[in-house]
């Protein structure tokens, strides 16, 4: 993890339960003498998250409807870290606005980020009762100048319609769907099951998530395209593009794609959140003028 990872101990699962008490139901000690929950429990998740945000970065309110995407709060926050690490290297370090492509029910990234560096956010989705729920996290903790919401009405789209040539923002955010369809989804879960020592039939996703939060035609590949493509006609709405890319095969045609839509830099940078490896991928337009000139501005 990032050095600044809060989260690379083991969980101190009586200090999180005495802050956020809806989690005492679902703790138990394991057969090594240990205290755990049950990670094939969305619920047991759920309340961990919530605990953990609540512990480490004084969100009091983090709630919405329980079929929406849950997320792991370690590989989230690690987006973040690696993230201000760009910005800080491109000299960008005051009133940073990051636009979060997909931010989902639980407003993850936007707390997150405003939480740890006081970033403003532009948080985008095409779902409205995804928008809904976000807003009233927002609401909650009264962040309501800190963090913006707008809606995407056409899912062919990721940045057409809500990103402008005029609008300025520091940089982009995503974490893209993974699945091609249901079933693709289905077969990763069944293995995340067979992982946990759970019961295949069971079939419920540990962190639950919908449609379009989980899986997009032609899969992560096709999504990463057209992000790619829509960023080259906004070359100089946001200083630096990223996304998360599961699939590291995608990195190759991510790289080619960019060399012919005109990127004047292009970044991948290492995630390893337990056994599970990642990357972010970063590119930019702006040219050493244009960057020099953002700075000054």
């Amino acid at each position: 993890m990032h050095k600044k990872n809060k989260h690379t101990d083991d969980y101190d699962f009586d200090q999180l339960s005495l802050v956020y008490t809806n989690l005492e139901p679902f703790i138990f000690t394991n057969a090594n003498n240990k205290k755990t929950i049950d990670f094939a429990n969305p619920k047991a998740v759920k309340a961990l998250n919530a605990a953990l945000l609540k512990s480490h970065y004084d969100v009091a309110f983090w709630d919405f409807p329980d079929h929406f995407l849950c997320p792991p709060i370690p590989g989230r926050v690690d987006y973040i870290h690696h993230i201000s690490d760009l910005l800080e290297r491109s000299k960008l370090t005051d009133n940073i606005t990051v636009m979060d492509i997909g931010i989902g029910a639980n407003c993850i990234y936007p707390l997150l980020g405003n939480a740890a560096y006081d970033w403003s956010y532009i948080g985008v989705d095409s779902n409205d009762d995804a928008l809904k729920a976000a807003q009233n996290i927002i609401d909650k903790n009264n962040l309501q100048d800190q963090i913006k919401l707008k809606k995407q009405n056409d899912d062919a789209h990721v940045l057409t319609g809500v990103l402008s040539e005029t609008d300025k923002v520091t940089v982009t955010m995503c974490n893209p769907p993974f699945f091609k369809n249901e079933a693709d989804a289905l077969k990763a879960t069944t293995s995340k099951l067979k992982g946990l020592g759970k019961p295949t039939d069971q079939m419920v996703r540990n962190f639950a998530g919908q449609a379009h939060e989980l899986w997009y035609k032609g899969g992560e590949k096709a999504f990463l395209h057209n992000y790619l493509y829509e960023s080259s006609l906004l070359k100089t709405a946001s200083f630096w593009y990223t996304s998360l890319v599961s699939n590291k095969d995608n990195v190759k045609t991510i790289n080619q794609s960019l060399k012919k839509l005109g990127a004047t830099a292009v970044l991948t940078i290492g995630m390893n959140i337990g056994n599970k490896k990642s990357r972010i991928v970063a590119w930019t337009f702006l040219d050493e003028q244009q960057k020099e000139d953002w700075n000054k501005n």
